[in-house]
């Protein structure tokens, strides 16, 4: 099935270059199905990348999915035209009436400031406290899933010596999550980040699971028992060449970075890279939309409590 995204939205042209599946507004409007509401808060500064990425990975499932973007109101996005944010974005006062299924809030370049510093704070949280009262499942990636991690369960972050950066090799924590239904034993996740979560705190916290983990990268994926939200501290929706515009811009700028890990062949930046999760992120998605969305959430979406 497809995913439904704003009409003009540029994600819909390279999703159709790869045969995915989309369909605008108009569209799905002649269609007696209820789609799937899945809110993306994308706090990334580049926004039409992220857009595109995790459109793809929420449409290469059977369900109809809708999606609406959403921006916090508290901070102007430096690297998106305000064209592209007016046309395509709500703000949360827009939407804090509604309801939906799914609800992804994003990664963002903020993780060694301190929660308190970053100037959306108050705004997220506020938007993290309405998520357990009008969304199904919540799904954080890397400093969203630390936001969510602090804000909801009191889980701190850490500072890294040095910058947690590459794709490494993860395994099931949980044998029988069905987050991870037909993984491989051993798959690949890229990473990007200066700060990360441990696992003795994680464990203190009688509410969570911990259902994956790296030996390099640490703890990978946390869930609440009953999968209303979920943590992810890795970039499973990166594309191929996500990692490798970090690194080139890193290095532009004089910044101390490192090669990838595991990313080009033999370390070497003059090689195209290998993509090694790219399986794995598609079925991470769709097993959240369908394990944890789909089957469980209600029809009306005004009975979620």
């Amino acid at each position: 099935m497809p995913i439904k995204i704003p009409n003009g939205l540029p994600a819909a042209a390279t999703l159709q270059e790869e045969n995915i599946f989309v369909m605008t507004e108009l569209r799905a409007a002649s269609q007696d199905i209820r789609p799937l509401r899945i809110m993306l808060l994308n706090l990334m500064p580049t926004k039409i990348d992220t857009e595109t990425q995790l459109s793809r990975l929420l449409g290469n499932t059977p369900l109809q999915v809708e999606l609406t973007l959403v921006k916090t109101a508290s901070h102007q996005s430096k690297n998106t035209s305000e064209e592209h944010m007016l046309a395509f974005y709500k703000t949360f006062d827009q939407v804090k009436e509604q309801n939906f299924d799914g609800l992804v809030i994003t990664g963002a370049p903020v993780e060694q400031m301190e929660f308190e510093e970053v100037d959306y704070w108050g705004e997220l949280c506020e938007i993290m406290e309405w998520s357990k009262t009008h969304v199904h499942s919540t799904f954080h990636i890397c400093w969203g899933a630390q936001a969510g991690l602090y804000y909801h369960f009191g889980v701190p972050k850490k500072p890294l010596e040095k910058k947690m950066f590459g794709v490494f090799p993860h395994r099931r924590d949980y044998e029988k999550s069905i987050l991870f239904r037909g993984f491989d034993d051993v798959f690949m996740v890229p990473h990007s980040r200066h700060t990360t979560v441990l696992r003795e705190d994680i464990e203190k916290v009688a509410e969570l699971k911990i259902l994956a983990s790296s030996e390099e990268a640490g703890v990978y994926a946390i869930a609440t028992k009953n999968g209303r939200q979920i943590f992810i501290t890795g970039h499973s929706e990166y594309d191929s060449m996500t990692l490798d515009k970090e690194y080139r811009r890193d290095v532009a700028q004089g910044k101390p970075i490192e090669v990838p890990q595991n990313y080009y062949p033999d370390d070497d930046p003059a090689q195209a890279p290998r993509v090694s999760w790219r399986s794995g992120a598609n079925l991470l998605y769709c097993n959240w939309l369908n394990y944890f969305v789909y089957q469980t959430t209600p029809f009306d979406l005004g009975e979620l409590k």
